[in-house]
């Protein structure tokens, strides 16, 4: 590939941008022109300079120097633009990918479930749900949901089942009051918590429910 040739250095105002004050501000490219005040940064071949009244509209404004460290690993040849620069398209793992997108698996009737702590960890995870402990001891995740009336209660229903019944993975859900629908997730295989109901609670927290809540009173 045939080297890309740089136009003429040339001198840049910033003035302009900081509405039209006068010129305090001159990025010296290529070191073409002298430093002339003692407000300096150097990188490389870039000098910035800046006048005290730059300063007080940009703030601390400029490049630090590198480090010894920084010049020895040759950091100035492994930049983007670099020709040889490997480049790589790296997948997010599951830790990084929100709950909502990863999928529900079988879980084995030997596997343990979640610790109380690790569940507590998850929970941060999803929007609105608690731990609770069952009849036997076991943890489950409980969320409550306020909606307009016993017809949105029904909708709001058919909603999370929906999204159970693609995920494999299902709430059990009550009807507390016309206008209160709770939802409680466990995986009743292991006697607790695994990470398919948490992973169930974050695709749930993605439901749309704003048009099934109670209308807001406006005060005149």
């Amino acid at each position: 590939m045939a080297a890309t040739s740089l136009s003429p250095p040339c001198n840049i105002s910033v003035s302009s941008l900081l509405l039209r004050q006068p010129s305090c501000t001159i990025l010296k490219v290529f070191g073409l022109l002298p430093p002339t005040s003692r407000n300096t940064r150097k990188l490389g071949r870039l000098t910035v300079t800046r006048s005290n009244l730059a300063q007080d509209f940009l703030g601390d404004f400029g490049a630090r120097d590198p480090y010894p460290e920084e010049i020895a690993s040759q950091f100035g040849d492994k930049v983007l633009g670099c020709q040889s620069t490997e480049h790589k398209i790296l997948i997010p793992n599951a830790s990084v990918l929100s709950l909502s997108q990863l999928q529900c698996s079988p879980v084995s009737p030997s596997q343990p479930p979640l610790s109380a702590d690790d569940a507590r960890t998850l929970l941060h995870k999803v929007l609105g749900w608690s731990i609770v402990e069952d009849e036997a001891g076991g943890l489950k995740i409980r969320c409550m949901w306020k909606v307009r009336d016993s017809e949105c209660g029904v909708e709001l229903i058919n909603r999370i089942q929906k999204v159970a019944e693609a995920s494999g993975h299902y709430p059990s859900l009550h009807v507390e009051s016309p206008t209160q629908v709770r939802a409680e997730l466990s995986t009743t295989s292991i006697g607790g918590l695994s990470m398919n109901d948490f992973i169930m609670a974050a695709k749930i927290d993605d439901i749309k429910t704003s048009d099934l809540s109670p209308r807001k009173r406006a005060w005149v």
